[in-house]
């Protein structure tokens, strides 16, 4: 395909494009940009397209896969959206040492409320606590993904009323 059939070709799907790319980011910024990045991979893999197929869902194919892409590495990456001047704190030199009384206390009480959870509940979400995924806490377990998403969410259910009862309406306007 040659660049001005590319681009002739591209140019009578542009608006398509577009409204594909809005579906996908649910932001106009964000859609022409991924039309851009779109129009650029398509442009220099142009050699790769098969004359007789269809343009349209070559192009729909690349503009999905890159925003997948592009979403799972926004994902993994850690991006800190605030001004490094909020983060001086951490830099300061502190004299005076906290002690870890009432943390170490709450978190006492907190281990004996989860361990009144019955194992139906307290296991993924301890598993769940301690970094694994959904899917991989269904497999370990033997039980459907599901399954693993009630569990944790009724555990959660069930702590914060423990914790809700224990401390009070002042852990409700905290959280």
């Amino acid at each position: 395909m040659t660049p001005t059939e590319f681009q002739t070709e591209f140019d009578q799907l542009n608006d398509l494009l577009f409204a594909f790319a809005m579906k996908l980011t649910r932001d106009k910024e964000n859609a022409k940009d991924l039309i851009q990045e779109t129009a650029c991979r398509a442009y220099k893999h142009r050699k790769k397209f098969t004359r007789g197929t269809n343009f349209k869902a070559w192009l729909t194919t690349i503009m999905r896969n890159t925003f997948i892409n592009n979403y799972r590495k926004r994902r993994t990456r850690n991006q800190v959206e605030a001004p490094i001047e909020d983060f001086l704190f951490a830099l300061e030199n502190k004299s005076t040492t906290a002690n870890g009384a009432n943390s170490s206390i709450m978190m006492k009480e907190l281990i004996a409320m989860l361990d009144k959870l019955s194992d139906l509940y307290r296991v993924p979400f301890l598993l769940f606590y301690q970094g694994f995924q959904y899917h991989e806490i269904a497999n370990q377990l033997d039980i459907p993904m599901g399954t693993v998403k009630s569990r944790i969410f009724f555990a959660r259910k069930k702590m914060k009323k423990m914790i809700i009862d224990r401390y009070g309406a002042d852990v409700r306007r905290a959280a």
